[in-house]
């Protein structure tokens, strides 16, 4: 006769040595391994994003381009600058689908904000909210701008992987911020309208794409305002 083997014994309580986590904790995913060659078949922005306050409000603006693996450019008309509130609007920076996935769920916890509340969320807890998930969040490396308007003012912010999040005048990311702030210092000047920051947010974009393969093939521009979220794609000589 064939001999049974014992099973688990499910008689008595599990001792705390037996949970391997508390239930009452909220479980963060993790992330499959990536080799090297994983990494260069992954849409990558590349990217020159910039954000600029002004007296009108706040101009963001951004290339077009995607590439893989920083070599090949894969698409030439990506809209790296959403509106994820009334008033704000974010932009793409590092893997597609981690700033795509970044954006929908803070607009997603944006909406439910406003729903709970009855009012929309300030640019101050917007933005710590962002810091929040980027560092906690399964969004690969991100380094999005944050810009808004509020009744406390005219804000941007720029928020790193690590989930940083820190508020200027002005600000750069991306692979081309090297390049683009050397053209943005130069041109910025206090008190700048939309008008004016416009300009020279395309001139600081155009300057990054003649020395960084990650960026180029046009720009969009999103204008904030106390009236709402404005985006619209341009060549450079529509603007320069």
């Amino acid at each position: 006769m064939r001999e049974m083997t014992p099973g688990p014994d499910f008689s008595g309580p599990k001792t705390a040595d037996e949970f391997q986590s508390d239930p009452y904790e909220p479980e963060v995913g993790s992330l499959p391994e990536q080799s090297a060659q994983d990494g260069e078949k992954v849409n990558k922005t590349g990217t020159t994003t910039i954000g600029i306050t002004t007296t009108d409000g706040v101009v963001i603006a951004t290339d077009m381009r995607a590439s893989l693996g920083g070599r090949f450019v894969s698409n030439k008309n990506v809209q790296k600058v959403e509106q994820i509130h009334p008033t704000a609007a974010l932009t793409l920076v590092g893997s597609v689908g981690g700033a795509q996935s970044f954006i929908r769920t803070l607009r997603a916890e944006v909406n439910l904000y406003e729903a709970r509340r009855g009012e929309d969320i300030t640019m101050k807890g917007l933005s710590t909210l962002a810091g929040n998930f980027a560092r906690g969040g399964p969004f690969f490396a991100i380094n999005p701008i944050l810009g808004g308007v509020d009744d406390d003012g005219h804000h941007v912010y720029s928020i790193d992987p690590a989930g940083g999040v820190m508020k200027d005048d002005y600000t750069v990311t991306g692979s081309g911020l090297t390049v683009a702030y050397g053209t943005l210092e130069d041109r910025y000047e206090d008190d700048m309208s939309n008008a004016e920051a416009r300009e020279v947010a395309a001139a600081s974009i155009k300057a990054a794409a003649e020395r960084d393969t990650g960026s180029g093939n046009g720009i969009y521009l999103a204008e904030v305002t106390a009236e709402g979220v404005d985006i619209d794609g341009y060549d450079f000589d529509e603007l320069l």
